[in-house]
Parts: C-alpha cells; sequence; structure tokens
C-alpha cells in the first residue's frame, strides 16, 4: 500500500520527527505538519524520586540508554496510527523530511545526548537539522492536533498578536507572539518560577518529588481563604513575577507551627496548599491581566507543566473571559510535560520559514531564551 493523503513532499518539509532530552524524559515525536501521530515519552521519574530531585549525570546515562527504543516506539506508533487513518501502510526514515531536536534552556548533559542523536540520525539519513527552542515548544503546544487532524485552533495572520503564557518547573514567561519566530519576552521571573515554588513548597511539606501534582491534590480539598499568603508583585506595575516571597511566607508559617509544637495534620497541610495555590494563581492572573491591558493581543496561549492544574487553568480562564480574549491550552495532559511532539511541531513551522540548523555547529545551550525581539 502506497501512500494516499498523506502526500509526501519534501519541499514543503510535512513529516517531522523531534527529540526533546531536556531534562528527565526521553521523548521522540513525529508529525505531520500539526497531526501528532506519536508522541512516545519515557519518564525518569521513579528512578530520580529517592534523591528527591532530578540528578543530572543519571539523567544523561538513562537518556542514553532509553533514546533508541523510544524513536523505535516513536516509529510503531506512528506507523500505527498512519495505517489505521489510512494514511500509510508504514512510517519509516524513507518519509521522514526533517529531523527537530531540542537545543535548549535544559540540563546541559541531558540536551547533549538528544542533540548528539539528532546529528548522527541526520547525517546517517541525509535529513535536515532543526534546532528548537524548548520554551517555543510549548507556546505553539495549543496548535497541536490530534491523530485525526483536528486542532482546536489553526493560525491566520490576522489573529495576531498572540500572547503567550509559558509556565513550567523552571519558567515563568509572558511572550508576545507577533507572528511565527517573533517573539519578545515581555515578563519573566526574577527568581522562583512559579513551577519552582510549587516544588519547594511540596517538598516543605514533605510530599517527596515530584511534589508538586501531590501539592495541587491536597489543595483541592482545602480552604484558600484560610491562610493569608503574600500575593508577590501585586502592586508592582511591570509584567515581572516573583515567588520567592511567597515561598518564604510559607516557609516562616511552617516554622512558627513547629516552634509553637503544632504537629501538621491533614487538615492544616490541604489548607495550607489549598492557600499557596490561590496566592501563586493570584499573580499568575493578575499578570496576564495587565498584559491583556496593555498589548490587546487576539488571542492567548498558556503552555507548560504547571498548566497541568485544573485550577491554574480556571484561573486564567476567569481572566480571558474578563477581557473576552479567547485562551488555549494543550488538548492533551502528555502536552503539558516536556515532550517532543511539540518540538517537532515548532520544527514544521521554522521548516516552513528555511531555518535549518549547521550540522557541524549546532550546540546545546542550557540557558536559551525564546526572546527574538521584532
Amino acid at each position: 500500500m502506497t501512500s494516499s493523503r498523506l502526500k509526501k513532499n519534501v519541499k514543503n518539509y510535512s513529516l517531522i520527527l523531534g527529540i526533546d532530552t531536556s531534562c528527565d524524559d526521553t521523548s521522540v515525536g513525529i508529525v505531520y505538519k500539526t497531526r501528532v501521530l506519536a508522541n512516545a515519552i519515557s519518564s525518569q521519574i521513579e528512578l530520580h524520586r529517592k534523591y528527591g530531585g532530578v540528578v543530572p549525570g543519571l539523567a544523561k546515562r538513562l537518556h542514553t540508554k532509553r533514546i533508541d527504543f523510544v524513536i523505535e516506539e516513536a516509529f510503531k506508533l506512528a506507523s500505527r496510527i498512519a495505517k489505521k487513518l489510512n494514511l500509510k501502510e508504514k512510517i519509516t526514515w524513507q518519509e521522514i523530511d526533517a529531523i527537530a531536536v531540542t537545543y535548549g534552556p535544559g540540563l546541559a548533559v541531558a540536551l547533549e545526548v538528544g542533540i548528539a542523536k539528532a546529528k548522527e540520525l541526520a547525517q546517517k539519513y541525509s535529513k535536515p537539522l532543526i534546532a528548537v527552542d524548548h520554551m517555543e515548544g510549548h507556546l505553539l503546544s495549543p496548535l497541536v492536533a490530534n491523530a485525526k487532524g483536528n486542532a482546536q485552533i489553526v493560525l491566520k495572520r490576522y489573529d495576531f498578536p498572540v500572547l503567550g503564557l509559558l509556565i513550567s518547573g523552571g519558567h515563568t514567561e509572558l511572550v508576545l507572539m507577533s507572528d511565527f519566530g517573533k517573539y519578545q519576552i515581555i515578563g519573566e521571573k526574577l527568581d522562583d518560577a512559579v513551577g519552582e515554588a510549587y516544588d519547594k513548597v511540596a517538598r516543605m511539606l514533605g510530599f517527596g518529588y515530584p511534589g508538586a501534582p501531590v501539592l495541587t491534590e491536597m489543595a483541592k480539598k482545602g480552604n484558600p481563604q484560610k491562610y493569608k499568603l503574600p500575593v508577590p508583585m501585586a502592586h508592582h506595575e511591570n509584567l515581572d513575577f516573583s515567588y520567592s516571597g511567597l515561598k518564604t511566607a510559607v516557609y516562616y508559617f511552617l516554622k512558627k507551627l513547629n516552634d509553637r509544637g503544632v504537629v501538621l495534620d491533614k487538615k492544616i497541610i490541604r489548607d495550607l496548599s489549598a492557600s499557596f495555590e490561590y496566592s501563586a494563581i493570584k499573580e499568575l492572573q493578575i499578570k496576564l491581566a495587565a498584559a491583556l491591558k496593555i498589548y490587546q493581543p487576539k488571542i492567548v496561549f498558556a503552555g507548560g507543566g504547571v498548566v497541568a492544574s485544573a485550577k491554574v487553568r480556571a484561573g486564567l480562564r476567569k481572566i480571558s473571559r474578563k477581557f473576552t480574549t479567547p485562551i488555549y491550552f494543550p488538548y492533551n495532559a502528555k502536552l503539558y510535560q516536556d515532550n517532543a511532539a511539540m518540538i517537532a511541531i515548532a520544527g514544521y513551522f521554522k521548516a516552513q520559514r528555511g531555518e535549518f540548523a549547521d550540522l557541524n555547529k549546532l550546540d546545546r545551550n542550557p540557558r536559551a531564551r525564546i526572546n527574538i525581539k521584532t
């Protein structure tokens, strides 16, 4: 069986394989334009849990050990979907038009595994290479279509400017997008990112690693008004974020309880989790509202691991409704976390602009910034 609806056109660079090893997930995705055919992810959480966080050297070894298997799994998944939808009998390297890989930001030793593999494969199969900023992947993740090609939104020229709110483990950024590839950071973290604050407060409460999802679950059963915690930067006119003060307030609150001999029970933990989350989300709401007022974008995109919280999404929707500006999140929970499907799709848009990497010059950039001023 030869290809039917999935047309092979090398000049259009439609079928992209993406690789992401930015932190502790080894991921390989295969997309046809913005349609996800495979998004294979091998998580390292269980192996890092006993250390209370990601151990860079261990992450590198596991990426190196697993990446070939994950690539093989991605081709199997893509072939299964393509055959099921009568797109193609099998997806092989012959059909792949280009390889996209995360070059940063992230853990240096982890990034180098994905880059080395992408270079090896690009050379072996004579494929062009695309270097993708990890945060650009999160920014464009709401554009991802499912295997049937159904997407929440397809951006047209009249949809710009788009405001992006990127809230992942180490990042809290407001990005103004005037077109594909034209980005400007208009607000960013001054100290802790919101995801870092979630993780650190979760650790204070004894939730272990990864603690943020546990904190979020505890908060569902707590009273967000029980403890009055500060909302950092609430009265600052700029669009920057700060979560260090909120984290410190929780630390001193717990210290005060400990000094008084108060034992943390489930009620205190739930109420404190809910109160922390209320303040954390309130700052996101305040800054989003300010950005909407100043820049008046047509659309808002929100991406990153913190978006996995239903309360975070509800809080952001509340602000978007107030300004009658539609907000879009990734359609699938796997797209909130680090994943290669979003990297492949960001790579697809870069390929359409002819932005390819020099195989001999491409290198990791752990502190890369999605900040291309227009």
